[in-house]
């Protein structure tokens, strides 16, 4: 069991059962899943930019990320539909866990001029979006082998039901918010 599982089993959910009143341990909110999404503009002049990057979420993630494609045609940027342009990974359970506890005690405190990240990028019903320039800050991506750094974005999906419980939730889990 994951480091940061075992930290929401013990002191999470009785600290968010205090604080929010729930009557039963099923209205506790958890972590769902988590999505990364890595955009490559550059994979239509160069397809080969495609395999790096699913490379790389690959060595971040620990699974086997899928490649996305155009939706539709724009004339102005040379791209057709069906031209990869990206891809995504979707973790959960003991991976997602793992991924979170890196992101939060070795991705986020790597990056450059860090303050913390916006308490302002919940949706509404508690899930949080963070974007990240550099894929540099995780361990796991040698600088040398990188060949274009790139940023990706994170989606933490909860079950909480307003952005005050995914904030709690997330605080608690040790996400580094702004003061």
């Amino acid at each position: 069991m994951s480091r940061l599982k075992q930290y929401y089993e013990q002191t999470t959910m009785p600290e968010l059962m205090k604080q929010f009143n729930y009557k039963s341990i099923m209205q506790v909110p958890k972590i769902e899943k988590i999505v990364v999404n890595m955009g490559v503009g550059d994979a239509v002049a160069n397809p080969k930019a495609i395999d790096d990057a699913v490379e790389e979420l690959m060595l971040l993630s620990g699974q086997r990320p899928i490649t996305i494609k155009a939706k539709r045609s724009v004339a102005n940027f040379k791209l057709r539909a069906g031209m990869p342009i990206g891809c995504k990974v979707t973790l959960r359970g003991e991976r997602m866990y793992y991924f979170l506890d890196k992101l939060v005690s070795i991705g986020l405190p790597r990056v450059r001029d860090f303050r913390g990240v916006s308490r302002e990028s919940f949706d509404g019903r508690g899930n949080y979006t963070l974007g990240v320039r550099e894929q540099i800050i995780f361990p796991e991506v040698s600088i040398d082998k990188v060949k274009r750094v790139r940023g990706m974005d994170i989606v933490i999906v909860t079950t909480a039901q307003t952005d005050d419980e995914g904030r709690a939730l997330l605080q608690s889990l040790g996400m580094p918010f702004r003061r």
